[in-house]
């Protein structure tokens, strides 16, 4: 379906339109079509739209009508946030913006001809493409594992149900159970993301089922703010929580969802509840318009967001090999303002500034034991390069920690306004 601005039209007619170029149509703005509605599709087509003032026509494609974040899903789990809260419409982007949001998936992208072609069968002609569809995770990583085990042993890694379904899992959980977190390797989203999790669930058993254990499988020999989340686990959930390295147990051979079995290379580990997180790569599409290196990650010149493959067409995201910088909802914004003023001035000629980054990780341990890490960054003609960052210090003061808290929910407020206005 397609919203405009005015009014919401017909299935056929819409299909006569999207097949349609603007010079077809009779119209001679540029338009620019952004696929995916998230932290960096979201607000490049808002800032596209609002910062040209109707010079662009700007389409929006995302499959789903509701958006919930992947980020703060963990304080769903933990009981901080309702699901609910991490919900949010699109109809402002339309309403307010005139941009046109089509629901649907993008089945191809013919670069040589600049257009999308959409699941329901139209064809959208694009001036600049902006792909911004988050991560998919790489096929065996797990041995296994794959996506049709999510509902027993769920991910988690995209928001909405998994959410949901994982946080019923950790409550339903017998008493003295074990959890298990499988972890992923680098590079993924959100770096500290599985150990604000499993610290999440540390609070929940601590309340409902204190005698539950919590493993952590780690192929990493280190991971974001390890200090921090020690200290707290040490503090506030005392001898519930293992965090075992692939030197320590041999790795994770497999696992079987049906028998609820993780196998190391000398222990079969049972598990009530174990959250799969398996290695990433670039989302389904970057890979599919063959955007992407031999790593599944798609190159990007750092000033522009220009894929290296393609210059009409900008990646944002999780799905970039950019540098320095972070996969984070945060990235993916401050990348999406760069991209947007980039296009703008390609597309109608407005004025542009060097374009500088910034990106902050908040993570909850305990209740409003806040942590945080984050840093600036430069394009440079390499990278996206960090130029400062800050951490969170060991044995901060509980005040100190409380008001990073309550930084990072009105972080969340401004970023949903900022993504959805």
């Amino acid at each position: 379906m397609i919203i405009n601005r005015r009014h919401f039209i017909g299935a056929a007619a819409a299909s006569a339109a999207l097949l349609s170029s603007p010079a077809v149509l009779g119209k001679t703005r540029p338009r620019v079509v952004v696929v995916g509605g998230g932290a960096g599709g979201a607000t490049a087509a808002r800032y596209i739209a609002k910062d040209s003032k109707g010079a662009i026509d700007v389409i929006l494609v995302e499959p789903t009508r509701h958006y919930y974040s992947c980020f703060f899903s963990n304080l769903a789990i933990g009981g901080f946030q309702p699901l609910s809260k991490l919900g949010h419409s699109y109809g402002k982007l339309a309403s307010d913006y005139g941009i046109n949001v089509v629901h649907d998936w993008v089945t191809a992208v013919d670069r040589d001809a600049k257009t999308v072609r959409l699941a329901g069968g139209s064809v959208l002609s694009y001036d600049r493409l902006v792909l911004s569809p988050g991560i998919d995770f790489v096929e065996g990583a797990v041995p296994g594992w794959d996506v049709t085990a999510q509902t027993k042993m769920p991910h988690a890694y995209k928001g909405g149900t998994q959410t949901a379904l994982l946080k019923a899992q950790v409550e339903a959980m017998p008493e003295g159970g074990t959890y298990v977190t499988v972890a992923p390797p680098n590079p993924y989203r959100c770096p500290p993301g599985p150990y604000e999790r499993v610290s999440m669930v540390a609070h929940i058993l601590k309340q409902r089922n204190p005698t539950a254990k919590i493993l952590i499988l780690d192929p990493k020999e280190k991971f974001s703010k390890q200090g921090l989340f020690m200290e707290g686990w040490e503090d506030y959930y005392p001898g519930m929580i293992d965090w075992l390295t692939s030197d320590f147990t041999g790795g994770v051979q497999r696992v079987d969802p049906n028998t609820m079995e993780v196998v190391l290379e000398d222990e079969i580990i049972k598990a009530d509840v174990c959250n799969v997180i398996p290695a990433m790569r670039a989302g389904r599409i970057v890979q599919q318009a063959d955007l992407t290196n031999e790593d599944g990650w798609c190159p990007i010149v750092p000033a522009t967001l220009q894929s290296r493959f393609d210059e009409n067409i900008h990646v944002l995201g999780d799905s970039t090999v950019n540098g320095d910088m972070p996969k984070s909802a945060y990235a993916a914004n401050s990348q999406a303002k760069a991209a947007s003023m980039a296009i703008r001035a390609a597309l109608i000629g407005s004025r542009t500034f060097k374009p500088r980054f910034s990106n902050t990780c908040w993570s909850l341990i305990s209740p409003d034991n806040g942590v945080k890490v984050g840093a600036t960054y430069v394009a440079t003609d390499e990278k996206i390069a960090k130029v400062d960052g800050f951490i969170s210090q060991n044995h901060e003061d509980a005040g100190l920690r409380k008001r990073t808290y309550e930084e990072s929910l009105g972080w969340y407020t401004g970023m949903a306004r900022d993504m959805f206005g």
